[in-house]
């Protein structure tokens, strides 16, 4: 028995613990890659809870920046950048539901496989930006290319990285909005959370008819923050698998592991973002595990653990977790 058999999604998805029909979403079946997250494309794929379906997904610079020569304030436009599949439709999933998404595999996609790291001149945590007003002159605009395989990211002739995939962008549609891929929120979004790659699961609130759920913006390794705004970003095969859980109305997305449950809260400033994903994890451990509300808050203080997404999009984004092995009623 695996953890994932006795993982929420397993336990109360609508699917129970069967797999489902696989479906390919190519990028010819996608066609035209969205740059918004919205009730108002149109659905591109409608599934079953507990279909798989293998995803091509693009780079967060659409294939663009093919050399190290190319500068992204040349070749691309923003705020097109993050471009999502999607959206899919989960047959039965309404609003107050959550969609569970498992991420099975990625694998890096087209020959030779690089991925693409980049400085952009007023992006990134450490320079002046639109939302951090400075009269110092932007940093300078440097490209990386980076061979990539399923075990390493080549960075450098001194470095080489592990390759620990994650998907950056993650959404079920807010219920009127049509928001930026750009930009986290409670619906998910551009999280750029590590903890987001194969092995995971994340439960997304449903607030639009079939969920309408968006994927993309893999990156191949992340550091914690993503410091200079950008990952190793590439394209690649991602396999999921989805579920519905009904009638688990969260307000912010989750994560589970084989070793941790999690809140992902987004916002600024990044304390405020912190104590959302705090805050929900304290109502997730009494109306789930059984804690009292005032208990898990003061265990939180010395056993919780804090996961830094991105504090370079519009809006950041932290995790807060525990292990699983403090929620085992004794």
């Amino acid at each position: 028995m695996t953890w994932m058999d006795n993982s929420i999604m397993k336990t109360r998805g609508a699917a129970g613990r069967k797999d489902g029909t696989t479906h390919h979403l190519t990028e010819a079946k996608q066609g035209k890659y969205h740059y918004t997250m919205g009730p108002y494309s149109d659905p591109v794929l409608h599934v079953e809870p507990g279909d798989r379906i293998v995803v091509e997904t693009r780079d967060a610079f659409e294939g663009a920046i093919k050399t190290e020569q190319d500068k992204p304030t040349q070749k691309c436009t923003m705020p097109f950048l993050n471009p999502q599949n999607g959206p899919i439709m989960i047959k039965g999933a309404e609003k107050g539901d959550a969609v569970a998404v498992y991420i099975e595999s990625m694998v890096p996609r087209g020959d030779n496989p690089r991925g693409t790291c980049a400085m952009i001149p007023e992006f990134g945590g450490l320079t002046g930006t639109y939302y951090t007003a400075t009269l110092n002159d932007p940093l300078p605009e440097i490209v990386r290319k980076i061979n990539v395989d399923e075990k390493w990211v080549y960075w450098s002739d001194r470095v080489t990285l592990p390759y620990k995939p994650h998907v950056g962008t993650l959404s079920c549609s807010p219920e009127i909005d049509s928001i930026s891929s750009l930009t986290p929120d409670s619906h998910g979004g551009n999280m750029d959370l590590p903890d987001m790659g194969p092995g995971s699961v994340t439960y997304l609130p449903v607030r639009s008819a079939g969920g309408r759920l968006f994927i993309g913006d893999a990156h191949a390794c992340q550091g914690d923050g993503e410091v200079c705004g950008v990952a190793v970003e590439y394209a690649t095969a991602t396999t999921i698998r989805v579920d519905l859980i009904k009638g688990w109305n969260i307000e912010w997305p989750r994560l589970e592991n084989d070793e941790v449950i999690m809140c992902i809260g987004s916002t600024r400033p990044l304390e405020d973002a912190t104590r959302i994903a705090y805050r929900e994890l304290v109502r997730w451990m009494e109306k789930d595990y059984g804690f009292n509300k005032w208990d898990a808050y003061m265990m939180l203080s010395q056993c919780g653990k804090v996961r830094l997404g991105n504090f370079v999009d519009p809006k950041y984004t932290v995790g807060a977790a525990i292990s699983k092995k403090y929620l085992v009623m004794k």
